[in-house]
């Protein structure tokens, strides 16, 4: 099933897509986390001043945040590139080499993350989607691919419709990814520029190509599911058909 010619010419194309992007913004990022930025301010320094230029107090720690308020933590955390904003409990965690960094890399990504706090702040609207389809997708992703493996091997029909219904869920969670992703890299390059963080230039380019090459990697993730999920459909309808 996952070795036959059809798969391989509708799937492969777009993994090599995804090797090709990952690629691309590890590269993007080590290159430009040499470049220091000329305002001297590290990732954690940039997100807060983007924040604070909307009217939010910075802690640094989650526990100081009320559970209603204008209060954001930013904190570090583990990992390399493993920077996100938690809106349960309106926290940004930032890897050590962005928290720390003062380069062109380090307050890109922060300011990314913090454009996710504003979405969070300002009820955007794909992002409140998002975080309604998380628990549903956390739970159709490790099980549809088995269940669809499982009903082809053992001539279980029911399983194979199932588990394309939870691929689907994958699917529609990376699609409303896409804009919330997209919005936060525009709120963060607008701001970086709006508040005199980074130069109009040489800067500016470097920031834009940290985060364009992140967004090619949920553009690849979501042109694989999409295709996976073509072919799980075609496989489908081709044996209900046989039957």
């Amino acid at each position: 099933m996952f070795f036959s010619p059809l798969y391989l010419i509708m799937v492969a194309p777009a993994l090599l897509l995804g090797i090709w992007a990952q690629m691309k913004v590890t590269s993007a990022f080590n290159h430009f986390s040499r470049v220091p930025v000329s305002s001297g301010l590290t990732g954690a320094q940039a997100a807060a001043r983007m924040l604070q230029g909307k009217g939010f107090q910075i802690v640094q720690s989650e526990d100081a945040v009320p559970h209603a308020s204008n209060i954001i933590a930013i904190v570090e955390t583990r990992g390399f590139l493993s920077d996100h904003y938690d809106p349960s409990t309106r926290t940004l965690r930032l890897s050590p080499s962005v928290y720390e960094g003062n380069s062109l890399a380090s307050v890109g990504v922060a300011c990314h993350e913090a454009g996710h706090a504003l979405q969070h702040a300002q009820n955007y609207a794909p992002l409140n989607l998002r975080s309604l389809m998380v628990p549903i997708a956390s739970f159709g992703a490790p099980l549809a691919i088995p269940l669809i493996v499982i009903g082809a091997i053992f001539a279980i029909p029911i399983l194979i419709p199932l588990g394309i219904l939870l691929f689907t869920t994958v699917v529609i969670f990376q699609l409303i990814t896409l804009p919330v992703e997209f919005d936060a890299s525009r709120r963060a390059k607008r701001t970086l520029a709006e508040m005199g963080m980074i130069q109009s230039g040489e800067e500016a380019a470097g920031v834009a190509s940290v985060l364009n090459a992140a967004a090619w990697t949920y553009v690849a993730a979501a042109v694989s599911s999409i295709m996976t999920l073509l072919y799980y459909l075609m496989v489908f309808s081709g044996n209900r058909r046989g039957n």
